[in-house]
């Protein structure tokens, strides 16, 4: 198949789960198949890492785009012109000319047998009356993370923007998924979601992946009653989850364990993080070459979130490398995870303590829920095993039974 990828705000590095995702299924289907990634790069960034990355793609042009960040004077211009329109701000502010012509370019002279737009974001940048089949990647139920937004939200007037803005992402998510061939969610809990907005279309589950040849303990020790969280922290849900954690979760914790510490490794943490770390004697990392160190020497890893969609890479990361994982619910949602079995779920603050405690005071607890973790995801979700389904759901747009 010659394929067309289109994906917003770049490949390179693997510093977020949606890269992540994205590269190991590029670098899977290239092995075999004609495959074109056009991309974007923001100031500063090298538009070259990704083809240097992907060798096999035939070709990979990158486009700057710079998207307005939240609190900027561009962002609340961007916000504004979004009132008067349908479209919500955050696909607004991913719509790039540039790309959206060579785009254009590639379907309309036929070098290509399918598209795919992979997050919503990218199907903004596809003309509508094409009649190559496109795939939508789904990585989100956008929709669904900013409702959860909007829930979370204590500010009256910011809680109404939300509102209204999730509101907006449905309808474009609605609209995506009925012009799609054929929509690829990353787990049948979100292919329901988008199901129940847009039943008239085509939407198939895929199990999501971790290298599991990557992530292996490698020798770190385990640090005693130390508890780690991993995640891009210039991504909201991240930040909140460990704001949340460390202001009603951890005192919790430490009323029975007063040594305990906590290291947050992840990019770009904002200053409020920052700031509630101090108070909270929490260490916060930033950016980190490899996150494998960290992870070993954690006794639990904790994943606290409130928001979020998609599936937690960072969950398949901590199994496996063996390690006893804490979530919420929608932390693990859409994981194929058992409770009490390859990790433990608690949702409320004294719930959450509870479960920390008691795997912070029962290292063969920890050691089997980690070894039964680490044999389910080795033994089913390697990336080359999950390109194989993505790769089988890319042919079944191209050739619809």
């Amino acid at each position: 198949m010659r394929i067309l990828w289109v994906k917003l705000g770049g490949i390179w590095p693997l510093n977020v789960g949606g890269r992540l995702r994205s590269f190991h299924i590029l670098s899977g289907l290239s092995q075999r198949h004609r495959v074109t990634l056009l991309t974007t790069h923001r100031p500063g960034e090298d538009p070259d890492e990704a083809k240097k990355h992907l060798p096999q793609c035939e070709r990979v042009t990158s486009f700057p785009h710079d998207p307005p960040k939240a609190g900027s004077l561009a962002f609340a211009g961007a916000l504004a012109r979004s009132w008067t329109s349908s479209l919500p701000v955050d696909v607004m502010k991913w719509r790039v000319p540039a790309l959206r012509a060579e785009v254009e370019w590639i379907l309309g002279t036929g070098g290509a047998d399918l598209c795919v737009a992979d997050f919503l974001y990218a199907a903004a940048n596809i003309p509508s009356d094409t009649s190559v089949p496109v795939v939508l990647f789904a990585h989100n139920v956008e929709h669904v993370l900013w409702k959860r937004l909007a829930a979370n939200e204590k500010h009256p007037l910011r809680r109404a923007l939300l509102e209204v803005e999730w509101r907006k992402v449905r309808s474009s998510e609605r609209d995506a998924c009925a012009r799609s061939r054929l929509v690829v969610a990353v787990s049948p809990i979100d292919a329901a979601s988008l199901e129940k907005i847009s039943p008239a279309a085509q939407i198939q589950p895929m199990p999501t992946g971790v290298d599991t040849s990557y992530f292996r303990a490698n020798g770190t020790p385990e640090a005693p009653a130390h508890l780690v969280f991993t995640g891009a922290m210039d991504w909201y849900p991240n930040e909140d989850a460990m704001l949340f954690f460390m202001t009603e979760i951890l005192p919790l914790i430490r009323e029975q364990i007063p040594a305990v510490t906590v290291t947050v490794v992840g990019r770009n943490p904002s200053q409020r993080l920052r700031d509630a770390a101090i108070s909270s004697g929490v260490h916060i990392t930033g950016t980190v070459d490899d996150v494998r160190p960290f992870i070993d020497e954690g006794s639990v890893c904790i994943v606290p979130l409130r928001i979020g969609g998609g599936t937690r890479l960072k969950i398949f990361e901590a199994l496996s490398m063996g390690k006893a994982v804490v979530s919420t619910s929608i932390g693990a949602e859409g994981l194929p995870l058992t409770h009490e079995r390859h990790y433990v779920q608690a949702d409320r603050p004294n719930e959450f303590s509870r479960a920390v405690l008691s795997l912070l005071r029962d290292p063969a607890r920890r050691r089997a829920l980690g070894a039964a973790g680490q044999e389910l995801v080795q033994s089913h979700y390697s990336w080359p095993s999950v390109c194989r389904s993505f790769e089988e759901l890319c042919q079944q747009a191209v050739d619809p039974v």
